[in-house]
């Protein structure tokens, strides 16, 4: 079982920034990718961006040049550094990860969710 908890959520004014960080923890082998999802009201769940084993990056053209995904190896963490935050990016955000057990088995892992609400 592998676990992803996020945190870093919560209401910022248009123009401002915030920081989601997300953890895996479990019996982890190897990570390939982490990522970041979002889903607003009515709406279907959208890629945000992505962050392979090498560092390459994916990025939503939404978000590019606002946006920046990042990972800690050593800690199993994937970080969004979100800045010039508009309304149209409030939802909530999503973590996923994929990568192979211990066991050799593969994981596709969600974590619970963060509510980020961009308002005056």
């Amino acid at each position: 079982q592998v676990q992803l908890v996020e945190s870093g959520g919560g209401l910022v004014q248009p123009g401002g920034s915030l920081r989601l960080s997300c953890a895996a923890s479990g019996s982890i082998s190897s990570i390939n990718v982490m990522g970041w999802y979002r889903q607003a009201p009515g709406k279907e769940r959208e890629l945000v961006a992505l962050i392979f084993s090498g560092g390459r990056t994916n990025y939503a053209d939404s978000v590019k040049g606002r946006f920046t995904i990042s990972r800690d190896v050593a800690k199993n963490t994937v970080y969004l550094q979100m800045s010039v935050l508009k309304p149209e990016d409030t939802a909530i955000y999503y973590c996923n990860t994929k990568g192979e057990r211990y066991s050799l088995m593969s994981f596709d892992s969600w974590g619970q969710g963060t509510q980020v609400t961009v308002s005056s």
